[in-house]
């Protein structure tokens, strides 16, 4: 008696249906990672090729007015110092801090109009802020002050009301 043969098809090549499986998810994974990548990059790069002086997270005046003090002289001062008003404003919560810098503003002949809290208390760097027309006393005060003329920004979170009459403000930062 014989018996039929065993199909060998059957067993010659064993199904593998997880290899492809496998190979589909490595290659989306691989793409995810890309992507990612790509993203990562963009944002590392971001703060890398702005001015070295605007920092990230730094308000839009402070930033255009760092990319435009590299290209353009600003106007010079027209106002005497003692006829210059400065608001003194304590952006870092530091006590006394506003006082202090207005005692040395007194002492290079500005005129303080006032001395109060910023609305926020985490300013990263001290800057002055001037109302239009009053850039040139701006930069001359961040001179004064030792800050650097990108420090010298037009009016930024506050208005000119608020300036009680001041031509300009000085942020107290960190």
């Amino acid at each position: 008696m014989e018996l039929p043969a065993a199909s060998l098809s059957r067993y010659a090549e064993p199904r593998t249906p997880w290899r492809k499986a496998a190979i589909v998810t490595a290659v989306i994974a691989t793409l995810e990672l890309v992507a990612l990548l790509v993203v990562a990059l963009a944002f590392v790069a971001k703060p890398l090729a702005a001015d070295s002086s605007a920092k990230p997270g730094a308000g839009k005046a402070e930033q255009a007015a760092a990319r435009g003090a590299a290209t353009e002289e600003p106007p010079p001062a027209t106002l005497p110092r003692a006829q210059t008003t400065v608001l003194v404003l304590n952006g870092n919560g530091v006590t006394g801090a506003a006082a202090q810098a207005a005692r040395k503003l007194r002492r290079l002949d500005y005129s303080v109009a006032g001395v109060g809290d910023a609305t926020r208390r985490d300013v990263p760097r001290t800057i002055v802020m001037y109302r239009e027309g009053f850039e040139g006393e701006a930069v001359r005060l961040a001179r004064d002050l030792g800050l650097g003329t990108k420090r010298a920004v037009p009016l930024d979170g506050l208005r000119a009301a608020e300036l009680h009459g001041a031509t300009l403000a000085l942020v107290i930062g960190g």
